[in-house]
Order: structure tokens, then sequence, then C-alpha cells
């Protein structure tokens, strides 16, 4: 296969011949749009009738916006009668705009090829999103943050403890996983990050896209499709489609300043946006963001109430104390089960730093090295310093085709932590760290993408040529660290290595309406695509991953014989290798792997009445690695009358397995819940095609695949007051998994595959499981004049509920089911995220003043684990059928409150001022027998809204 380079080079190459071929667009079009008063009207749609091409009017109702000269531009706002006014060469137009609350909607790009459908008339449910209005006034600064307080269906949480996790925000919509959405910019598709989720958090074994690369700023409007998408626009478009849509406006200048900090003090946030946009000759644009924010750390850990110099074990947990034994068919936990109190005794001795110490005399040296909360973590969100740029931009090129070109660029900085590492255990080398250590996982985070195509009319067709080009790389930085089996010698910072990942796709899409065929219309679309993929992981630095030190063959600890052991040997290295935290990527974790795919897909749209049309649309996509897969969407819409409509879907769909999935490989510290302890074990995450897939049956990766259902209603109550009710059943069968953690048993080869990486449990990536998500999304908007004002509510919400129906386990693992996929994993899917959203924004506009109040209900989560409940006896308890009671824990729905007012100094600067979580909530405590230690208060493993509390901020904006 040709380099990546290479094929980039050759499709840019074709694209610019075809422009030189081809003749251009229109004329720039500058639009002033106003209310019946002669006010300026911001956030009206304008699309040129017929294209996906559009934008939306500013605060100062206008827009800008290449339109060919005898276009017809279409005018859309809540609570006005839509407009449709000819361009007829003119360059500059005027128009002023009718009430008409019958008109609640607004123009939309996605859920249907034909670009004249607005959000009421669209099949399938589509949110429009104004970002300006957003970015103004709204206390979150990042994509994610914004989408998951104004998208009921949408969540997304910062991760904790979670390795590059920690750094990318994991996103799901409608309950479903991370990977089940498509992103696209300008109805183009993003490329996914190059981080696979491996670690213990909500999205585990999933691969998402990086939303928080995106300035902000760039923005014209997010529109979210909550619906299967995939016939139309191919893998990934399970759950929906969030089309991001960038700014055209021009000869307008946009900046704007936040600072804010949580009410801890911590967690400071400082970000600078200007947005720019100019004329190219008579037609063309430039529209130019760049961005800088800096996000501070938070920590809501509290102090540690274990030991911390002493030696002697608390008779209960002798497992915490065997943690340095990396046998080659052991886990560290499995190593503190075989232990009796007298061998645990015995390595309590041996690994004594301080083991005369008295407890007074051990609480005297902790409070003289910072106090016990010096030697706990730090638990909250990572710090990032994040700098972005986005470009928008059209040319004319001929009267009716125009060349465009969009993309961006992001570069982050991260920092976060993993647990402390104590003096008392084998793991510190207390000759360089005689308090202990905490290990900082820094991460350097490239995000890059270019988007050009030609588009206009071909004859009496509407033609969109495009190639895409994005990638995202990943790498660790290791510090604040050691290598412990080099003992004294050890580096404190090591390059762990990371990840590439390339995407390049080429699109050609062809549409046409026929107003006269059939009865009101018929739309026709169709179009392929050609994609091709690279994944890439790059080695770290030797002393990141290799262990130095010395092997030892044992069959006894303390002249302890081993209680029920299998083999008269073990191996045990004396101490851990690579970098502590994170050991980095071995040079036979290496690899460059590529796949390509194409696709073809027909769309059309029946309008068989004003009142009542049909879409249908096919998908046929043939991918290098798994083969071919076919999918259909057939959806409707039937108005009952003026005020009344009801719509429906049903589809397949599919998402092909990520590259990351097929062919990440390494070896971590992976921290577990066992009897209440987070013991750490050396996990070895091996490829779908490895030798030890193969040895436990596990197939290779092939596609998910899914069935929707859906139906609606839009409901217009009264003339200011319309509501949209969805219910959904999502299927998805066949879905990638990281299975739970397992041993060799009795495989000597797979025990000899696991000590050449130093791991003592495996878990790999398979087709494992089937799901079935089922919900209902409810939209209310209302609009009236309160006092000399108006006000704006919009309810929101959204019910899911997501069951495993089915796990699919391999044969060699069928007598230990958990083992490959336990209670706590299953957890994840079905209740790691709220089942429920409900969110109500209040809009108050009088005179200068922008007031808004935003209540959102999260609701309820569980924290599933593998621990079985006991009464006062040490009796398991068991339900009414005999089956176990499970100590899990139910976390409580939780109302936040965001609140900010704003005052127009001056036509051009608006200050803000306002508190998200303005109550200071936060989410249940840990039950003390989750705390570990009383590290982690709050649970990092089933998340709501996270937990840092309160946080304040202060924002200016100018426009000029």
């Amino acid at each position: 296969m040709k380099p990546q380079s290479t094929l980039f080079k050759r499709w840019l190459g074709s694209l610019c011949l075809c422009l030189a071929t081809l003749p251009t667009l229109a004329q720039n079009v500058q639009l002033t749009v106003q209310d019946e008063n002669s006010a300026p009207l911001p956030g009206v749609n304008v699309v040129i009738q017929g294209t996906s091409q559009g934008t939306t009017t500013d605060a100062a109702g206008q827009a800008s916006i290449n339109a060919p000269s005898d276009a017809t531009l279409l005018l859309t706002f809540i609570g006005y009668a839509r407009e449709e006014v000819a361009v007829d060469g003119r360059t500059s137009i005027e128009v002023q705009m009718q009430p008409d609350l019958s008109e609640l909607q607004e123009v939309v790009v996605i859920g249907s090829r034909n670009q004249n459908r607005t959000v009421t008339e669209t099949p399938v449910p589509v949110d429009v999103i104004p970002l300006q209005d957003v970015v103004e006034g709204a206390p979150q600064v990042e994509i994610s943050q914004i989408l998951n307080y104004v998208a009921p269906s949408f969540s997304s949480n910062r991760q904790t403890i979670a390795d590059g996790t920690d750094h990318v925000d994991p996103a799901s919509l409608r309950g479903l996983g991370v990977d089940h959405v498509l992103v696209l910019i300008n109805g183009k598709r993003r490329h996914p990050s190059s981080l696979v989720n491996v670690n213990g958090s909500v999205g585990r074994g999933s691969v998402g896209t990086d939303l928080n690369a995106i300035p902000a700023a760039a923005i014209e409007r997010i529109e979210v499709l909550r619906d299967g998408a995939a016939a139309q626009y191919g893998s990934d478009a399970i759950a929906g489609v969030i089309n991001i849509v960038l700014k055209e406006t021009t000869d307008k200048l946009f900046f704007s300043a936040t600072a804010g900090q949580q009410y801890e003090g911590d967690g400071e946030v400082a970000q600078f946006n200007t947005n720019y946009g100019f004329k190219v000759g008579d037609r063309g644009f430039i529209n130019l963001t760049g961005q800088y924010q800096y996000r501070g750390r938070t920590d809501r850990a509290g102090e540690w109430t274990g030991s911390v110099y002493r030696t002697d074990w608390d008779g209960e947990s002798p497992s915490v104390y065997a943690e340095n034994f990396m046998a080659g068919d052991l886990s560290p936990f499995d190593v503190g089960r075989r232990l009796n109190q007298e061998q645990a005794d015995a390595i309590n001795s041996a690994n004594a730093i301080t083991n005369n110490l008295t407890e007074a005399e051990e609480e005297a040296l902790i409070n003289q090295n910072g106090g016990r909360r010096a030697f706990s973590m730090i638990v909250g969100q990572s710090e990032a310093v994040n700098a972005s740029a986005m470009l928008n931009s059209a040319f004319e090129v001929s009267e009716n085709h125009e060349f465009y070109l969009f993309g961006g660029m992001s570069a982050r900085r991260g920092l976060a932590t993993g647990f402390y590492r104590l003096p008392n255990q084998t793991r510190t080398l207390t000759s360089v760290y005689p308090n202990g250590f905490l290990p900082e996982i820094n991460s350097n985070i490239f995000d890059a993408s270019l988007s050009g195509g030609l588009r206009g009319n071909v004859g009496q067709w509407y033609a969109d040529f495009s190639h895409t080009y994005g990638t995202n790389s990943f790498d660790f930085l290791i510090t604040n660290t050691s290598n412990a089996s080099l003992g004294n010698s050890t580096p404190t910072s090591f390059n762990a290595g990371g990840f590439r990942f390339q995407q390049n796709t080429t699109n050609v899409d062809f549409s046409r309406y026929f107003d006269d065929a059939l009865g009101a219309g018929v739309n026709v679309a169709f179009g392929g695509e050609y994609r091709v993929e690279n994944y890439e992981i790059v080695a770290g630095e030797e002393a990141s991953y290799r262990n130095y030190g010395v092997v030892n063959l044992v069959d006894s600890v303390g002249g302890v014989p081993f209680v029920n052991d299998q083999a008269s040997t073990n191996i045990f290295y004396d101490r851990p290798g690579g970098s502590q935290v994170f050991p980095g990527f071995q040079p036979a974790n290496e690899l460059q792997q590529s796949r390509s795919t194409v696709a073809g897909y027909a769309d059309v749209e029946l309008n068989f009445t004003e009142d009542f049309f049909l879409d249908a649309a096919i998908r046929f996509e043939n991918y290098t690695d798994f083969g071919s897969t076919f999918n259909w969407k057939l959806a409707g819409r039937f108005a009952a009358t003026d005020n009344l409509a009801f719509r429906a879907g049903i589809s397949t769909g599919f998402r092909a397995p990520s590259l990351p999935q097929r062919y990440f490989n390494n070896t971590s510290t992976i921290f577990t819940l066992q009897d209440g302890v987070n013991v750490p074990n050396e996990v070895g995450t091996f490829r779908n095609d490895s030798r030890v897939a193969q040895l436990f049956g596990i197939p290779s990766l092939t596609n998910e695949s899914s069935f929707n259902l859906s139906a609606g209603v839009i409901w217009n109550v009264a003339e200011n007051f319309d509501v949209t009710i969805d219910a959904y059943r999502i299927n998805v069968d066949d879905r990638v998994v990281l299975t739970s953690q397992f041993s060799a048993g009795s495989s000597e080869e797979i025990a000899d595959i696991l000590a050449s990486v130093n791991a003592g449990r495996a878990q790999l990536f398979t087709n494992a499981i089937d799901t079935r998500t089922q919900g209902i999304d409810v939209i209310a908007d209302y609009t009236t004049d309160l006092g000399e004002g108006s006000l704006k509510a919009t309810l929101g919400a959204n019910f899911t509920d997501t069951d495993v129906t089915n796990v699919d386990i391999p044969e060699t693992l069928q007598a230990d089911p958990e083992a490959f996929f336990d209670r706590e994993e299953r957890g994840r899917f079905e209740d790691a995220i709220p089942q429920s959203k409900v969110s109500l924004l209040l809009d108050y506009r009088l005179n200068r003043f922008v007031a808004n109040v935003f209540f959102v209900r999260f609701g309820e989560v569980y924290a599933r684990t593998q621990d079985i409940a006991t009464d006062a006896e040490g009796n398991e308890i068991l339900d009414s059928n005999g089956n176990p009671v499970f100590v899990d824990q139910r976390f409580a729905p939780k109302v936040i409150t965001n609140a900010s007012i704003g005052y127009n100094i001056t036509d051009n600067i608006n200050l803000t001022l306002g508190a998200s979580n303005l109550f200071d909530v936060y989410p249940d405590e840990n039950r003390e027998e989750f705390r570990s230690g009383e590290r982690f208060v709050y649970s990092r493993r089933a998340t709501q809204f996270g937990f840092n509390g309160g946080y304040y901020f202060a924002r200016l904006n100018v426009t000029i």
C-alpha cells in the first residue's frame, strides 16, 4: 500500500485538476435581516435553496453568503414566517421578516438529503444549537461540556485516574457507545482520536472523537441528529450524527475572554477567543478563529488513612503487600490470594523499611512530611493547555461553482496523575523518593484536519466533490516516576511512546429536486466515498518499558510453601520494571496498519403531498479488513393538521471496528477494586489477531450491526408553544468490547506469553455482546412577552435504558464467565451514565440585559462490583431466588443550576457574570468500602456530572 503522504498528494493533485477544469461560483451576498419593527434579527437561518450551503445572521442581523446570481435564499426563524428571497444578481439585500408563531422551525443540513427541510419537517429528530449564544453566555468553554448541558440525549464527563482518558472526554448519545455517534464538520466526516480507552472508565474499549479540539468560537451552530443514520452517512452513525457548522461571517471581529475557577479555589479557567472574517475579491470569504485555553487541575481526594511508613500488615489484605511480585502466570492479586497470614507476615518483614516504628512514631513522621493529605492522590480533572485555530473559506470559480476549504489544528498539553506510591511499598525506591511519590502522566496531543472541495451545478444537478484529511497523535511523557528495577540509577522521567492516526476521505455527492414529479416533488441524491485509515503505535525509550531486575525462581515465601500452587516453581521479578503509572510501549508493540473502504449510497425522498413524504436510503460499503455491509433506512412524516404531525423511521446500521480496537497492544498497571482494596495488576492488552486471542478462541473482529426503530409527534400546542416527543429502540449486535482481565489458567503457552511482557493478566477486544437500548426524547419550546422583555423557555428530557441481552463467551472461558465479561464491565454499558436527563432553560431579555437560568437534573447511576454482600457472621447474603446479592452502590439523581446575567455595555461590548453548579452540588459520596483509604470520596467508575462542585466565571465579549 502507498504511504499516506503519497496518497494524499495524489488526491490533492486530482482535486486541483478538477478545480482547474470546472467553472466557478457566484457573488458574495450581504444580508440584513430585521423584524417587523426594523430591529435586527440575530440567529436567522439562511440556506441556498436546493443546497447544503447556509449561514446564520449575527447579533446585528447581518450575514454573508456566497450564492449564484440566480439563486433563491430560504430564511427561517422561530416565530417568523419563512421568506424566499431571489438574489437576482444583487450583492446587498435587506429583508424584513413578519411574525408567524406557527413557524417554530429552523433549516438544517442533516437528517434529510433534501436541504430545504426544517427542524420540524425532518422525518427524524434534529436539535439545532446556536453556538454564538452559548459562547457569549454559558459557563462551559469546551464543546463536549457545552453539549452535555444543552443536549439532553448527549452525555460526556471528564474522567480521572484513567491514563489517557483523563485528557480526552468520552461522549455518548442516547446511552450508546462513545463510538456510536458520527461527527461531521460542514457535513464532512471528522476523524476520530488515536486514543483507545482501555482503563476502567465510561467508554472502556472504545475510540471517540476529540470534540474539544474544535474551538467553540469558530462554530455557527451544532446540529444533533438523534436517529440511526448509517445508511445515509456510513459507519459510527448508529446513535446519531453531530454536524458542526462553521462560521462564514465577514467584516466582523469577535473577541471573548473568560476567567473563572471552582468554588474550592482550584480548576482555574482562562480562555481567549478571536474570530475574524474578510472578503476575498467580490465573492469569496475567509473566516479565521484562534483560541487559547488553560484549564487547571481539581482535587477532591480525601486524606489517606492507611499506613505510610510501617509495613506490618492489617490482618485483612495481604494482597496489598504482595503487589511487587510480577508472576508469569499470576497477577499480584492472585499471589496475595494464595498467601496465608504467615506468608504475608514474611513478605512484610522482608519488605520492611521502617518496620520498627510504632504507630505514634509513624504518625509523627507523617505529620513532619506534610500530613496524611500529602500521601493521598489528586482525584479530579486533569490540567490542560490547549491552543487551536480554525479556517473556513469559499472562493468563486465561476457563476455556478465554488471552491471551499476548511480545517484547523489543535495542540494540547495535559497533566494527570495516578496512584500514590507509598514509601512502604517495594515499588518505591526510598533512596530516590524517601516519602514516596505521585507519578505524573503528561500528554501531548496534536490534532489537525483539512477539507477541500468543489460544489455547484452540473447541468440541473447539484454536485459536491471533496477530499478530507485528518490526523491525531497522542504521546505520553511520564514524570516524577521511576523504573524500580534500575535501583538508584533510575531516571525520573520517561518518553513512553504513543499513537498516530490518519484518515483520508474522498466524497462525491449529487442531488436534484424534481418539483413537478410525483405529487409534490421528488428529491434524489446519490454518491460515493473512498476512505483510507492508518494507525500507528510508537515505542517509548527502553527504560520506560524494560525490567532490569533479577529474576528469582521461588516456590515459597519466607520459607512457607505456596498454598494450592499449580507449579513447583514460580518466576518473580524483584521489582516491577518500566515507568511506574504507565509503562512505555515496547518495540514489540510497534505497528503501522492500514485499511481502506469504498462506499456508495442512494437517497430518494418522495413527496406524495405537501403533508406526507417518505425518505428511503440504501448504502453499500466494503472494508479491506472485514468485508462488506449493506444497510437501509426508511423514514417518513405525515402532517395530520397544520399543528400536528407524526414522523417515524426504521433502519439498519453498522459500525466498523476501529483500527485501534483491532491492533492496540501494550502492558499497563491497572488498579482494580478487590474486596474493597484497589490492587495493582500488570495487564497485557493483546491484539485481536494475536496468539493469545487464538488460544482463547477469540475470532477476528467484524462489524457491529444495528436495527433502529423510532416514532415521534410534532405538536404546535399554541402559537408560541410547540412540543416534540420521540421514542426509539436500538438493538446492536456483536458490539466490540474490551474483555475483563483473565489469567493463563492451565495454559503454559499463555503463561509464557504473559511473562514475556511482564503481565499477570490479559484482556482483548472481541465482538462479545448484544444490547438493547430504548427510550424517549422530549423537547418543548415556549416564547412569550413578559413585562417589557421577552422570555424563552426550553424543556428537554431524555429517558433511556440499555440492557445487555447476550454475551458470546468463548468455549475456553465458559467455565468462568465473569473472567470474560464481569459485572463491573456490564454495568458500564447498562447504568454507569445517567439513565435520564431533564433540563429547563429560561432566557429573559430586557433592553440591554440578558439573563438565563438553566436547571439540569442528572438521573441516577450505579457502580457495580464483584463483591458479594455478607452478614455480620460473614455469610453470603442471597435474594429470594437464591442468587447472591452484590455490593453495588446507587447514586441518587441531582439537580444542577447554572445562572448568568449579561449586560450590553454598548452595541459591541457585552459583559457576562455567572456560575455553573450555582449551589455547589456534589454527587453522593462513595460508601466506606469503595473509598480505598479515603482516596476516592466520589466514584470514578459511574459519573453523572463530575465532582468539581460550583464554578463561577466572568466573560467579556467584543464585536467590532
